[in-house]
């Protein structure tokens, strides 16, 4: 069964953001852990966050995601914002852990001009500073578009990352692939998608995936402009969001919409998928 949701603000508490989830039709969700622009996290709220899960778990949610603020940037050239980015990183997984078994998905960063090798060194430090293996959440690294200096544009970026982790923590890391990013970064995600899954399991293996980012792109492939459109409003056209979504080795994932519409827009977004899953 097709598992679909979008981002949603947990700004009025968690529970609310799961009565808005179910409101739409969502059997999975997105949130930010924290404020996305900035560093501060919002109080711990336990019995929110217990009823939220209680939530989650009586309407057979798939797991959900938290997403990373846009300021954590573990490869940074500034030392203090690289350790700004680890704080903020173990206070997120800390939360997580009063909704056990979800996931934490983050950008893995911008080298500004250091260079891959180093900035690898550094995230994988963060992860295996930071990551416990005996946590519930599984910590997954975004498939990125390229602009800019950031890492993660290509497979090979983020299985040296992954190879620079420490075994026992392996386990507790994926990857979340982002149809927009994977195209502006210039992979084919239309025609050639099944060789571009090809490819992915050859550098990574396709059970790292762990949830999807759908998003329609503005852009032509390989722009690394990284501009989500709506569903079918896109390069992709709604064939070929359909044909991601439905693709035998990723259709048993989390789909999440990350596409720019309200809370009414993402309640017809997922109708409109649901009638054309298989």
């Amino acid at each position: 069964m097709l598992s679909i949701g979008t981002h949603l603000s947990s700004a009025k508490g968690y529970l609310r953001m799961g009565q808005d989830a179910l409101s739409i039709g969502a059997s999975t969700l997105q949130f930010f852990a924290r404020n996305p622009r900035g560093t501060k996290s919002k109080a711990l709220n336990i019995p929110d966050l217990t009823a939220f899960s209680q939530l989650l778990q009586s309407n057979h949610f798939s797991p959900v995601v938290a997403h990373a603020p846009y300021t954590l940037n573990a490869c940074s050239s500034d030392s203090h914002l690289r350790e700004l980015s680890r704080q903020m990183f173990a206070e997120d997984l800390a939360l997580m852990e009063y909704i056990p078994g979800n996931l934490y998905n983050f950008h893995p960063g911008s080298h500004l001009k250091q260079g891959f090798e180093t900035a690898a060194d550094y995230i994988a430090d963060m992860l295996n500073s930071v990551i416990k293996p005996e946590q519930s959440t599984i910590v997954l690294l975004e498939t990125m578009s390229g602009k800019g200096t950031e890492t993660g544009r290509t497979f090979e970026e983020l299985a040296a990352i992954l190879d620079r982790a420490d075994p026992a923590i392996l386990p507790k890391l994926g990857i979340c692939m982002d149809s927009c990013h994977m195209s502006d970064a210039g992979y084919d995600m239309m025609e050639g998608l099944d060789r571009t899954l090809e490819e992915f399991d050859a550098v990574l293996g396709l059970d790292r995936v762990k949830a999807f980012h759908l998003n329609d792109s503005l852009n032509p492939r390989g722009s690394r402009k990284d501009r989500h459109a709506s569903i079918g409003e896109g390069i992709f056209g709604l064939d070929g969001i359909c044909r991601i979504m439905n693709h035998p080795r990723l259709r048993h994932l989390p789909f999440i919409l990350e596409t720019p519409q309200d809370l009414q827009g993402h309640k017809r977004e997922i109708a409109l998928l649901k009638e054309h899953a298989v």
